[in-house]
Formats: C-alpha cells, sequence, structure tokens
C-alpha cells in the first residue's frame, strides 16, 4: 500500500471516529414535553409568546454577555408559575435548560438536554438547586451566589445567565 494511501485512509478514520465521538456526547435527559407535564401535574397551559422588543432584547444583551438567537421566546404560565425552556451556548454546544419561577424566585431549574463534550457535572441537583429561592436584583443578576464546578465554568456560565434571562422575562409578563 502506497504511503500516501494509508495516510489519507488514517485521515478518515480519525474524521469518522472524531464525528462519532462528538454525536456521543449530546444528551437529552428529558423531553421539553415530560417536563411541561410535571411541572403543571399533567395538565400544562398553552404556550404564549414574549416577543424580544428592543428595550427587552437589550437588556437580555446584557445578561447573555452576547446578542439573543432568538425574536421571541415561549413560555408557560398558569395563575401558580411560570416555565421557561432556554437554550444557551455553554462552550460551543447548546444545553438546553428548564425554569420554573413562582413568585418570582426560582423553584426549579434543571437541564433537559446537554450537548458538551465537558461541564455535564451542572446537570446534578447538587448544582441546580443552587438555583432554588434565587431572584434578580436591580442590576438583572441573581440575588445569591452560585458555586461554580471545576472543569465546568463555561457550562455553570450558561446555567447562571438562563437563570437571570428567566427571572427577567417573567417579570416582564406580570
Amino acid at each position: 500500500m502506497h504511503p500516501f494511501a494509508f495516510y489519507n485512509m488514517l485521515k478518515l478514520l480519525l474524521i469518522f471516529l472524531l464525528s462519532f465521538c462528538s454525536s456521543t456526547f449530546a444528551t437529552e435527559y428529558q423531553s421539553k414535553e415530560q417536563f411541561l407535564l410535571e411541572a403543571f401535574s399533567g395538565t400544562p397551559p398553552k404556550p404564549q409568546i414574549l416577543w424580544l422588543k428592543k428595550d427587552l432584547k437589550k437588556a437580555a444583551t446584557k445578561i447573555l454577555k452576547h446578542k439573543p438567537g432568538f425574536l421571541r421566546i415561549r413560555y408557560w404560565k398558569n395563575s401558580k408559575q411560570s416555565v421557561w425552556i432556554i437554550n444557551e451556548i455553554g462552550k460551543t454546544k447548546p444545553i438546553t435548560v428548564a425554569i420554573i419561577i413562582k413568585n418570582k424566585k426560582i423553584t426549579r431549574l434543571k437541564v433537559l438536554a446537554f450537548r458538551e463534550s465537558r461541564g455535564w457535572e451542572v446537570k446534578h441537583t447538587f448544582f441546580t438547586d443552587q438555583f432554588k429561592q434565587n431572584s434578580l436584583n436591580l442590576n438583572l443578576s441573581l440575588s445569591k451566589p452560585i458555586d461554580g464546578i471545576s472543569g465546568a465554568t463555561l457550562s455553570v456560565r450558561a446555567l447562571t445567565k438562563t437563570a437571570q434571562l428567566a427571572l427577567f422575562f417573567d417579570s416582564q409578563i406580570e
């Protein structure tokens, strides 16, 4: 076999393995539908839409530290609580986070899907429980600090930003 042919076959094998490995990191822990059924005791309300007009987009940009990748966001609300499902980039791929807000405080934050190769520890309740009873300050930051996880800094930041964004959006629909 010619050395160049062997080298090209090796490159193709490496590309295949890398593409296979990157797809194996995408993990859905719970579907959006399952989460909504659970959050609303089996009867979720119809989704509503919040449009990001100029002022909302400006505040969302401040929270996310980049322009939001959407013009509108869907949410679910009844007389007791609202639920927000938001995607935010960790390092390079989106993390899907569901946040339940009641009385302007987070009652639950859950990672529904994680697609990064690192930082998956943020899915555990020992981490997400820190967000419970957190609210939003006037400067659009969380009222209580969130302890990070070594090696998961970007994932921690993504979850923190989604929590802030959900609290801010919730304050806009009341």
